[in-house]
């Protein structure tokens, strides 16, 4: 498992306000009454998967078998997900997730759909360097940054790295949520996480 690599230097000011982290994240509750009124980006890391290492040196986003996979854990964890978004009646509008199968099966599991970018996958790197986590940070930022008018939520199902990258936070565990609020500029607002017990 790779360690957590933070570039304070790279951060947005909206992002380091929120690296208080559990001390300045809304509460479950409130969490979900902000994702109930929608307008928010909901960026997941995949679920679970059989093992945990760095498969994009090599991996063929065409080829499963070249690939970190889902575990079964990881299957019933993102129906699980799809069953409490419906149950807290969160409204969800378009769904993205990375060309990776334990992405874009997460998504299918929880939400029924999906919409592959590659933008969202990893550099072929196993360790980065501050100029490829700058790569990524200016790929998945205008995401979390832009305001949308959806109908709900925005959804990107993907992965550690790339959120990494962009917010300074790495995101543990598996399938977790990170809730979003889209500031305009290049800016955002961590609202708080949600694992995937949690729901």
């Amino acid at each position: 498992m790779k360690r957590p690599f933070i570039f304070i230097s790279i951060l947005s000011l909206s992002v380091l306000s929120s690296l208080g982290k559990e001390k300045k994240y809304l509460s479950k509750d409130i969490l979900i009454e902000k994702m109930q009124e929608g307008g928010l980006v909901l960026y997941f890391r995949h679920a679970s998967t059989e093992k945990d290492y760095a498969d994009q040196v090599k991996a063929n986003v065409n080829d499963g078998s070249t690939q970190r996979v889902l575990s079964e854990k990881g299957w019933h964890e993102a129906v699980d997900i799809g069953h409490a978004i419906k149950y807290h009646k969160i409204p969800i509008s378009n769904v993205l997730s990375s060309e990776y199968f334990r992405a874009w099966q997460t998504a299918w599991l929880a939400f029924g759909k999906y919409e592959k970018k590659e933008v969202f996958n990893f550099l072929p790197h196993e360790e980065y360097s501050k100029e490829q986590m700058t790569v990524m940070k200016k790929r998945v930022t205008p995401f979390l940054a832009t305001k949308h008018n959806l109908d709900g939520n925005l959804v990107i199902v993907a992965h550690d790295d790339p959120f990494e990258a962009a917010t300074g936070i790495y995101p543990e565990p598996m399938g977790v949520c990170f809730v979003v609020e889209p500031l305009g500029d290049e800016k955002f607002r961590i609202l708080g996480q949600i694992s995937p017990k949690e729901w």
